[in-house]
Formats: structure tokens, sequence, C-alpha cells
């Protein structure tokens, strides 16, 4: 069973009816599992639909409607390739919210893809309800990972997993010096809590939902992160944990947790 680890149970979220449908891109080889994904996701039309398939990452790529959908359904493996090699430009230039849909018990690949930029991971065998619960969750800003790779991917990582070996370490104090007292607030902000939405956490930092998500696109860059999962990946790792900078505005609330939404 697939769970949404940093954002609670899938239980009891219900999406807004008064918002526009999800469009979803599937890309997969299988024309079967195509199939069954279309019948699937379009069984609710004001809920989500499909807006069109690809059996490659050449396909992919060259899609008219790519810059136009909200959530990539990708499948690990088309016609023989590794997808996890166009994931990067399509999380970084195109902004796309990707959840990886495939038949690999593999946690390994998992983990990959979600250090490449992926939003959550399904398991062709997971219930229906399951992968429409991801997509409508990715798509909403969070992350739907197992409880168990979730664990591993924090857990390793803040050992000296890949993300302490992406660069010396005298490059992360470089990229860490440069981060102004706010921008450590609201790190530890949201490293400190888990959960809730970007407006809870902005609210408790004494700023608006505009202004948190600018601070978080210059901290991205100036880390070198994509998102709120390896930004909390990197924080644990590099000691950005610390509550203390956030004490220094007693507008942060202490008992608030961050969203892991971006």
């Amino acid at each position: 069973m697939m769970q949404d680890y940093m954002a609670g149970s899938a239980a009891g979220f219900r999406p807004s009816r008064s918002s526009a449908p999800i469009r979803v891109l599937i890309a997969d080889d299988h024309p079967v599992i195509v199939w069954g994904l279309r019948q699937m996701i379009e069984t609710d039309p004001h809920r989500m639909q499909v807006m069109g398939t690809a059996e490659s990452c050449e396909r992919l790529l060259a899609h008219p409607a790519l810059d136009e959908v909200d959530v990539l359904l990708l499948d690990l493996n088309l016609h023989g390739l590794n997808s996890l090699d166009v994931l990067p430009s399509l999380v970084a230039d195109r902004g796309m919210k990707v959840v990886i849909l495939t038949g690999d018990l593999n946690p390994r690949c998992h983990q990959d893809a979600v250090m490449r930029g992926a939003r959550g991971v399904v398991l062709k065998g997971d219930p229906s309800d399951d992968i429409l619960n991801a997509i409508e969750r990715v798509h909403a800003g969070e992350v739907w990972l197992d409880g168990s790779l979730m664990a591993k991917l924090l857990c390793g990582l803040a050992g000296g997993g890949a993300a302490g070996k992406a660069a010396p370490q005298d490059e992360h104090a470089k990229r860490i010096a440069s981060l102004t007292t706010k921008e450590r607030q609201v790190i530890a902000a949201l490293v400190k809590h888990r959960g809730v939405k970007s407006l809870v956490v902005a609210e408790a930092l004494g700023i608006s939902e505009h202004t948190l998500r600018n601070h978080l696109t210059v901290i991205y860059s100036k880390l070198q992160v994509q998102g709120k999962l390896n930004l909390y990946v990197y924080a644990m790792e590099h000691g950005l944990a610390d509550t203390g900078a956030a004490r220094g505005d007693r507008r942060t609330a202490a008992g608030t947790p961050p969203s892991m939404r971006s």
C-alpha cells in the first residue's frame, strides 16, 4: 500500500470539485496498461483527464501536449531505455510534476527516481484509488512515497548518501553561507514539522504564501536542490534542521509543521 508519508494518510483527502480537472499524460510502452490507466483516470472527467500518451522517450519529449499537462505518469523503462535519463530536464526545464509508474520493486530505482525529481512512486499493481490519489497529491504539490522508501531515503542520505556526495564539502559550505537569516528560518520551519499546507507555514513565518514560494525558489537555487523533499534531505545532512534560527522570529509558530508541498 502506497501512502503519502510527508502529508499524512490519503484517507479524508478530497480534491476541490470547483477546480479544473487534472490533466495527465501517460508515458508507458504497454498498450494494455495504457488502456487500463486511461479508463481508470477518465472514470470521472471532472476529476482528471488524459491529455495523451507516449510509448518512448522520444515521443514523450516531442508530445504536443507536454507543456499543457499537470502530472506526468512515467514508466521507468520505455522500450528498453531508462526514462529517468529525461526526468531531470522535464523537472528542471518544464517544471513537470512526475509520478513514477512501475512494476520494478527495486527500491534503489525508486530512490534514484526521487533524487532526479520525481514527486511520487506507484506500482502498477497498486489499487486504482492509490494511483488516483497519488496523481492528486502530486498535483497539489505534495509527495507520494511508500513509508519504507521515505525512511531509507532520509536515513540513508542523512548518513552520507548520494546527496552528500553531490559536491565537495567546501562547495556545500559556500552554498550554505550564502543563505540569509530568513532563508534559514524557512528551512528550519520546513524541517522541524511536516505535513501542513504551504499557507499554514507562510502564516507561521509571518509572510504571504507568495513570499514563501519566492524564498523557496531562491533557496533551491542557492543550494542547488529541487523541491522540498530534496531540501529536507539536504538540510538534515548539513545541519540546517536547527530550529534555533526560526525562534529568532517570534512570528514563527513553534507547533506548526511545514508543508512538503511546493
